[in-house]
């Protein structure tokens, strides 16, 4: 409380108590979502969020009895420790406490760390870092041709899967957090990551490795879906492209076809076969466009055509100017392809 000039007391409301409880909600909110490591749905991220837990706790404990330490000493009880007294709290404390605490979590950890490399249960997902997409390859066991998406990975839950992971021109880093570890990709390497998803829903990946201009518009949509519905979606996923059959996106794809898209993008069942960008096949039922700038919808297509390269700096796509209606058309023949 404070005394003013006219003889009032004026109290201060308890801002510090009220602003420290809005810093742990707003904390405690980033505990959450589907980009979060402690919202876990995989085997390999509960491990990790496990040990996350144990060893914050430990660090809080920590915290409590160096302090607790340090008050007692110097408000309890302060005063002049004999020498004995002072060698054996610093010998117990100082090495055999930290020594024996240290090495018991290190094993501890160390036996509950997932296994990064462990063999998947027979579907390979092939994934290459590009500038800045993601190419992705489904590999069924004993398949002999891979069914080629992009921008958005879907795994079957209660399964492992085994991921190959490579780059284009510069590093990467796979990660999904609520799935599991990260994992680098390197061009001209490939390396191995395989993950157990356990609760279907939507999480979202990521780039973990600065990568350029575009690092931040480099993300993926992570569906694990029920095995029935994922083996669904996989067949529907390697057929070729539904014809377009209403009149706008027939004119479409003609527009597609003569601006030359097809010279970098694939459209299986059409004269587009380019491998520069993303295949395009079933673009119409991703969940994200861009590699996660985006929505899919009309609008958005529309505005990624027509300003590529202000949406996602240094870009390869060119931005393209295209007749309105040239541009609803192309559109509608996208839109469509599902």
């Amino acid at each position: 409380m404070k005394v003013q000039k006219n003889g009032r007391v004026a109290r201060f409301r308890p801002v510090g108590r009220q602003f420290g409880f809005v810093v742990l909600l707003m904390a405690l909110a980033g505990c959450g979502g589907g980009q979060s490591a402690l919202n876990t749905a995989g085997r390999e991220a509960a491990s990790i969020a496990l040990l996350f837990w144990v060893m914050l706790c430990g660090a809080v404990v920590l915290w409590l009895l160096v302090n607790g330490a340090f008050y007692y000493v110097s408000r309890i009880a302060p005063g002049r420790l004999d020498t004995r007294h002072a060698r054996s709290v610093l010998i117990g404390g100082g090495i055999v406490l930290p020594v024996v605490v240290l090495t018991a979590l290190l094993a501890w950890g160390l036996s509950i760390l997932p296994d990064p490399r462990r063999p998947g249960d027979g579907l390979v997902v092939r994934v290459t870092g590009e500038q800045w997409w993601w190419r992705v390859e489904y590999w069924p066991e004993g398949a002999e041709t891979p069914i080629v998406t992009a921008n958005e990975i879907r795994l079957p839950a209660g399964q492992r899967t085994e991921f190959r992971l490579a780059a284009d021109e510069v590093i990467h880093s796979f990660w999904i957090p609520a799935l599991g570890g990260k994992m680098d990709m390197f061009p001209g390497r490939e390396t191995m990551i395989s993950l157990a998803p356990e609760r279907p829903g939507v999480y979202r990946g990521q780039c973990a490795e600065f990568c350029g201009a575009s690092h931040a518009w480099m993300a993926f949509a992570a569906v694990v879906m029920p095995p029935e519905a994922f083996d669904d979606w996989l067949a529907a996923e390697a057929a070729d492209a539904v014809p377009p059959t209403d009149e706008a996106a027939l004119r479409g794809q003609e527009v597609f076809l003569s601006e030359g898209c097809g010279a970098c993008h694939t459209v299986r069942g059409t004269e587009a076969v380019g491998t520069v960008g993303p295949d395009l096949t079933h673009i119409g039922s991703r969940r994200t466009l861009g590699a996660g700038r985006s929505t899919v919808t009309l609008e958005n297509l529309g505005t990624w055509i027509t300003h590529t390269e202000a949406l996602k700096p240094e870009v390869r796509m060119p931005s393209y100017a295209l007749s309105e209606g040239d541009l609803a058309d192309l559109t509608q023949y996208l839109k469509g392809l599902k």
